[in-house]
C-alpha cells in the first residue's frame, strides 16, 4: 500500500502531535481541525504513542475533519503494521471510526482483533451507545462476557449499564445486571450511579431505590441527583423531596445546580409553595447572595408560577440577568395560568423585541392567554404566525386551545370548521372540548354530530363525554336518550378516572380526589330508577 504521507516530514508531524498533546491544547478541543489539516500537510506520527495520540484526540474532538483523516490514518498504520502489533493503536483506530459514526468499518477491523482485552471491548460498547445503537452496545457487552478470556471490570459494567439506560429495555436491563453479579465485578461509584440510572430510565423506580440503598461506595451528588430525577420523573415527588433531605442530613454530598433542579420540579408538581421558598433560600445562601440565572433560575421561575406565587415568578424573572426561550415560556405559561393574559402577551412581545425565538411550548402559553383573556382574533393570528412567520409547526395541542377558545366565544361553527380542516387527526381532548362548548351554548344537535364522527373515527369515547352528552339530553327533557347514553356507557364499561387538586396548608400538602369513579356512582340512584 502506499504511504499517504510524505516520509520526509515526519518531524513537523511529530511536533503536530506533540501539540496535540500537550497541556495547553488538551482543554481547546476546537484546535484540532487545525492540527489534522496539518496531518494531511507535514504527514503523520510513525510512532505507536504518538500516532494514538492523534487518533484519541481526533475522535473527542466534535468539529475535527475526522471522517476524511480515518481511512488515510488507517491506511498509515497498516503500512507501517501497528494496526496487528499495537492494541492501543487498533482500539483507537476503532474508536475513531464509531466517532465518525461508520459503525461497519469499526467492527470490521474490531473482528480483526487476535485477543481483544476488556478495553478494547469497552470502547466497543461505549462506541455504539454514542451512536444511539443502544441495544447493539448490549449485545456486545453480553458477548464479551460470554468470552472466558475476558475479565469485566466495573468501567465495562458502567458503559453497559448505560447502554441499556439508552435503550429502555428493562429484560435487557436486567439481564446484563445479572451478567455483572455472575461475573462478581466489584462496582465502584460510577458504575454504582450508572446502574441507579438505568434502572430509572427503564422505569423500574423501586430497583433503583433498591440498588440506591445498598451501595457500597460513598454516594455522591449525581448518585442522589439520579435517584431525585427519578422520583420526580415518575410522579412521586413527594419521595422526590424526602430523599432531598434525607440528602441534606447525611451531609456527606452537597447540592448542585442539578439537585436544584429536579427539587424545584417536585415542589412545582406537588404544590409545595414553602418548600419551594425554603430551596430557594438554599439556592441563595449556597450562591453567596448572587441571583439564580441558567437552569436553576429557570426551575425557580417555573416553581413560583405553578404553585399561584405568580409576584415571586416575577421577581425572579426581573432578577435574571440572562433569559432564554425557557425563561419567557415559563413567565408566559404562569401569567396565562392565572389570568393575566394581557400581560403574558405583552412579555410575548418583549421576547419577541429580545430576539429570543419562541418554541412550541411558548406558543401554548400564548394561545392559553388568547382563550382566556377571550382574544379571540388575536389568537387566531397567533395560531396563523407559528408556521409562517416563527417557523414552529402546530401541534395537536396548540389547535386544541384554538377550538376551546372558539368554542368559549360561541364561535361554534368556526371551531367545527377548525377541527375539520385541521392537518393532524383530532384527539379525545379536542372532541371533548367540542363537546363541553355544545353543552355550554345548548347545541344539542351539534353535540349529536361530534359524538357520531368520533364513532365513525373509532376515537375512544370516555365517560366525560357520555356524561356531557346525557346532562345534555336531561337538560332538554329528552330523558329516554339521556338513558340510552347512560346505558350505552355502561354497557362500554367507560368509567370515570377521578380528578385530583392539592393544596399546602401550614407547610403540609393535602391532596383531594373526585370520585365517584364508576358510571353507577357518577349518575347515583337515579341511574337505577331510569334503566
Amino acid at each position: 500500500m502506499d504511504a499517504p504521507y510524505p516520509p520526509a516530514r515526519q518531524a513537523s508531524s511529530k511536533h503536530a502531535a506533540a501539540q496535540l498533546r500537550s497541556p495547553s491544547r488538551t482543554s481547546n478541543p476546537a484546535t484540532v481541525p487545525q492540527h489534522a489539516t496539518s496531518l494531511y500537510r507535514d504527514g503523520a506520527p510513525n510512532d505507536a504513542g504518538a500516532l494514538r495520540s492523534v487518533l484519541k484526540r481526533l475522535a473527542t474532538a466534535s468539529s475535527a475533519p475526522r471522517g476524511q483523516a480515518a481511512p488515510v490514518l488507517h491506511a498509515h498504520a497498516v503500512k507501517l503494521g501497528l494496526d496487528r502489533r499495537h492494541r492501543g493503536v487498533r482500539d483507537a483506530l476503532v474508536a475513531l471510526y464509531l466517532a465518525c459514526g461508520r459503525q461497519r468499518a469499526a467492527s470490521a477491523l474490531f473482528a480483526c482483533h487476535p485477543l481483544p482485552d476488556v478495553v478494547s471491548w469497552t470502547g466497543m460498547v461505549t462506541g455504539h451507545t454514542r451512536l444511539g445503537l443502544f441495544s447493539e452496545a448490549a449485545a456486545l457487552f453480553l458477548a464479551m462476557a460470554d468470552d472466558g478470556a475476558v475479565v469485566v471490570d466495573a468501567v465495562a459494567a458502567a458503559a453497559a449499564f448505560t447502554a441499556c439506560a439508552g435503550a429502555g429495555d428493562i429484560a435487557l436491563a436486567r439481564e446484563v445486571h445479572r451478567r455483572v453479579l455472575v461475573a462478581g465485578v466489584a462496582l465502584d461509584v460510577v458504575a454504582c450511579n450508572a446502574l441507579v440510572d438505568m434502572y430509572a430510565k427503564c422505569g423500574d423506580v423501586a430497583a433503583a431505590l433498591r440498588c440506591f440503598r445498598t451501595m457500597e461506595p460513598h454516594k455522591n451528588v449525581v448518585t442522589w441527583n439520579t435517584m431525585i430525577s427519578a422520583h420526580a420523573r415518575a410522579g412521586e415527588p413527594r419521595q422526590a423531596l424526602a430523599l432531598f433531605r434525607e440528602m441534606l442530613e447525611q451531609q456527606r454530598a452537597r447540592p448542585d445546580d442539578a439537585t436544584f433542579v429536579a427539587v424545584l420540579g417536585a415542589c412545582a408538581r406537588l404544590g409545595a409553595l414553602d418548600a419551594g421558598r425554603w430551596v430557594h433560600a438554599y439556592v441563595g445562601r449556597t450562591r453567596a447572595g448572587r441571583n439564580a440565572d441558567g437552569l436553576v433560575g429557570n426551575a425557580l421561575l417555573d416553581m413560583y408560577a405553578k404553585c399561584g406565587a405568580v409576584e415571586q415568578a416575577e421577581e425572579v424573572f426581573d432578577a435574571m440577568a440572562r433569559r432564554d426561550v425557557y425563561t419567557y415560556t415559563s413567565m408566559i405559561s404562569g401569567l396565562a395560568a392565572h389570568g393575566r393574559g394581557e400581560d403574558a402577551l405583552a412579555l410575548f412581545a418583549d421576547m419577541q423585541r429580545a430576539g429570543v425565538k419562541p418554541n412550541k411550548v411558548t406558543f401554548l402559553g400564548v394561545l392559553s392567554a388568547c382563550c382566556h383573556a377571550g382574544f379571540i382574533e388575536d389568537g387566531l393570528r397567533h395560531l396563523h404566525d407559528m408556521a409562517e412567520v416563527h417557523g414552529v409547526a402546530p401541534g395537536i395541542e396548540h389547535y386544541g386551545c384554538v377550538v376551546d377558545m372558539l368554542g368559549r366565544a360561541g364561535r361554534l361553527d368556526e371551531a367545527e370548521e377548525l377541527v375539520t380542516a385541521m392537518p393532524v387527526r383530532p384527539d379525545a381532548l379536542i372532541w371533548g372540548s367540542l363537546l363541553s362548548a355544545c353543552r355550554a351554548h345548548g347545541h344539542v344537535d351539534r353535540a349529536e354530530r361530534v359524538m357520531r364522527r368520533m364513532a365513525d373515527e373509532e376515537e375512544e369515547i370516555d365517560a366525560g363525554d357520555y356524561v356531557l352528552m346525557s346532562n345534555m339530553y336531561a337538560r332538554e327533557g329528552r330523558h329516554g336518550k339521556a338513558v340510552q347514553v347512560r346505558r350505552h356507557m355502561r354497557k362500554s364499561k367507560a368509567d370515570k378516572v377521578p380528578g385530583c387538586s392539592l393544596i399546602e396548608i401550614d407547610g403540609v400538602v393535602h391532596e383531594f380526589q373526585a370520585v365517584p369513579a364508576n358510571s353507577a356512582e357518577l349518575f347515583g340512584d337515579a341511574s337505577n330508577l331510569l334503566s
